[in-house]
């Protein structure tokens, strides 16, 4: 069994849940590529950090999913965000980041050193999250479809995104498409106190 990243549950809506994730960790790379292409670009630069292809020659388990967004933009520093830009849509390649989340316990500070220079390993601070899970294809038309759901819903459900979704993948590429779990994930601002989101 894969190890699935952490979360806490907060509350069931008719079509997404709203989960909070604590901190984790990711090695990520960054490719050009169409949305479609893009984890498999990243994939084996990823797969050979955690195979051992690292300062420690240490081996990290496989902890699902794979997420994906587009590429790095400039930032104020402050701790680091996850921010995306382009939703899938345009066919032309583009910059993605693809990136394995850490096993739980490893931090960005405990992670071995990746001796590959395109993979950087980097801490995800801790957010609350709305998150629609579908099944089949992964690719950038299944995904757009799902995430313009999950943006209606979260205008019904009264609650504000912050900053751009990104695309989980849970299987590897060998399971059936029709078998394969996959989420849109979109950070929310916090509801005011007595807001839209009481516990579950």
């Amino acid at each position: 069994m894969t190890e699935q990243q952490p979360y806490e549950l907060i509350r069931r809506y008719p079509h997404f849940e709203l989960r909070r994730y604590p901190e984790y960790a990711v090695a990520e790379v960054t490719v050009t590529a169409d949305f479609d292409r893009a984890g498999n670009a990243a994939f084996r630069h990823l797969f050979n950090y955690i195979s051992g292809n690292n300062a420690a020659r240490q081996k990290l388990a496989m902890t699902a999913p794979v997420l994906q967004e587009p590429g790095p933009q400039k930032l104020a520093m402050t701790a680091p965000v996850i921010q995306s830009g382009p939703l899938p849509g345009s066919s032309a390649p583009a910059e993605f980041s693809v990136a394995f989340v850490l096993p739980a316990g490893v931090t960005a500070e405990t992670a071995p050193v990746p001796t590959d220079p395109r993979v950087r390993v980097r801490a995800v601070p801790g957010s609350l999250a709305a998150v629609l899970g579908f099944s089949g294809s992964g690719s950038a038309a299944a995904f757009q479809k799902r995430n313009e759901g999950l943006q209606a819903a979260l205008t019904l459900a009264g609650l504000s995104p912050a900053g751009a979704p990104r695309f989980a993948r849970f299987d590897p590429p060998f399971k059936p498409w029709f078998l394969r779990h996959n989420e849109v994930v979109q950070d929310v601002l916090e509801p005011a106190p007595g807001g839209a989101a009481p516990r579950a």
